[in-house]
């Protein structure tokens, strides 16, 4: 769900932004009373809720706090903003499964901070976005994904065929906070502003074990990382990264090492003509002088022309048109597909009793969730494994419902059956999303 900002805050944001980007060493000083506005404060819980999101440590729910009413809720945060009494409350941590295997930590703060974080958000992003480079492509209004995608293809379409795939250690997990801290005091001089960040950087976890044990870590004694799951984090990601390109920029390596930088979150790939080695070494001796480290293990260089590699979901490298004539191209890697297959056996697994339209439901909403980010580039392989796996499944499935052992399924629901009568979702090329 995405909300319309309101006329007066569009304005305000605009204003910010254009003040920080005619005068790039202006420092703000007087933005803690425009983060306690009702109308501000009031977009961000919209902004919050449009997001969802799971409670957190107080347990305290949407539903709640409009139960016992919205408009005294939001006076009452505005209150405690105003005297400057606001605490920021644990961040509860849960795990989540990674892509490759594992797990990986996420925290939730409570709706209160949530909703606070996402006024500040408001008011911080424009004077930050007026400052980020070019190549930084995560977290930015009217940045995507896609986007880096785009750019990377073209720059190997552009024989930056060189390229070093790079990997951050745990990125969000090692911004240090006093460097990170003077970055936005560069821009930002409200002391009460800053003490928020502080505090939002420095916020305790809690996680409960088994038996509802309270275990509680990190607080004041916290130096390093930004919490994963927070709504300030992604902005404070993208402000540190930028000095390490701000700094490629500067001291002139693109022109160097006739390279490029792409840039998303905490991902990155380097793509060069001929100095991939060079690039992967500055690269490497300057992330470590701000307190960053590049994983030596999991950075490669690659010929893009001999080889492929991986890049926000994608494989890239040469693939041959039907004539046979080699095109550079980009297509959803094998990762992407193995985890989207087994979402889609999860879905369908043994001993579901739900209804057939609950199921379809929930099997199309991850069909149509791959398929609106893998819109781009070569699709027909991909969208045809894909689309097979799915008939599979669902034969298979219906066959153990039906109590039908025999053969494979294909007699009793063939593919127009599955398609057509049963309504699952089919990946097409005709439904590709264009990114201009």
């Amino acid at each position: 769900m995405s909300l319309t900002t309101p006329l007066q805050i569009q304005t305000l944001q605009w204003k910010l932004y254009e003040k920080a980007k005619r005068d790039p060493g202006y420092r703000f000083y007087s933005l803690a009373d425009k983060i306690m506005r009702g109308d501000i404060l009031a977009q961000a819980y919209d902004c919050a809720k449009a997001n969802g999101g799971a409670p957190g440590v107080d347990g305290e729910s949407f539903a709640m706090i409009e139960r016992h009413g919205r408009t005294d809720w939001l006076n009452g945060l505005e209150r405690e903003l105003r005297t400057q009494t606001y605490q920021a409350k644990p961040v509860r941590r849960v795990m989540i499964p990674k892509p490759g295997g594992g797990e990986r930590p996420l925290g939730i703060p409570s709706i209160r901070d949530r909703v606070v974080q996402t006024a500040a958000k408001l008011l911080l992003e424009p004077i930050f976005e007026a400052d980020l480079e070019p190549n930084v492509f995560g977290y930015r209004p009217g940045r995507s994904a896609l986007g880096a995608v785009d750019e990377v293809r073209y720059l190997l379409r552009s024989q930056y065929t060189d390229v070093v795939d790079a990997d951050l250690s745990k990125y969000f997990d090692t911004i240090p906070h006093a460097d990170l801290l003077r970055s936005i005091s560069r821009r930002i001089t409200d002391g009460y502003v800053l003490r928020l960040i502080k505090m939002w950087l420095t916020v305790p976890v809690e996680e409960r074990k088994e038996g509802g044990q309270r275990r509680l870590s990190g607080g004041q004694g916290q130096k390093r990382g930004t919490p994963q799951g927070g709504v300030i984090s992604p902005l404070l990601a993208n402000v540190y990264m930028n000095r390490f390109l701000k700094h490629w920029r500067q001291q002139g390596m693109g022109e160097q090492y006739r390279a490029r930088i792409v840039n998303y979150a905490d991902d990155f790939v380097i793509l060069s003509r001929g100095h991939a080695s060079e690039a992967r070494d500055w690269a490497q001796a300057t992330l470590e002088r701000i307190g960053l480290t590049l994983n030596e293990q999991k950075t490669v260089i690659r010929d893009a022309r001999t080889e492929t590699f991986d890049f926000l979901g994608y494989t890239f490298g040469l693939r041959y048109w039907w004539e046979g004539f080699l095109y550079m191209a980009a297509w959803p890697s094998a990762k992407s597909l193995v985890r989207v297959r087994g979402e889609v056996s999860q879905v369908l697994r043994r001993g579901r009793i739900e209804p057939w339209p609950e199921i379809r439901e929930e099997l199309n909403s991850i069909l149509r969730g791959w398929q609106s980010y893998f819109c781009y580039g070569t699709l027909a392989d991909a969208y045809g494994a894909l689309n097979e796996h799915v008939q599979r499944r669902v034969r298979h499935f219906l066959q153990r419902r039906h109590r039908r052992t025999q053969g494979r399924g294909t007699v009793s629901w063939p593919k127009e059956t599955i398609y057509g009568q049963l309504g699952v979702h089919w990946l097409s090329r005709s439904q590709r999303v264009s990114l201009s």
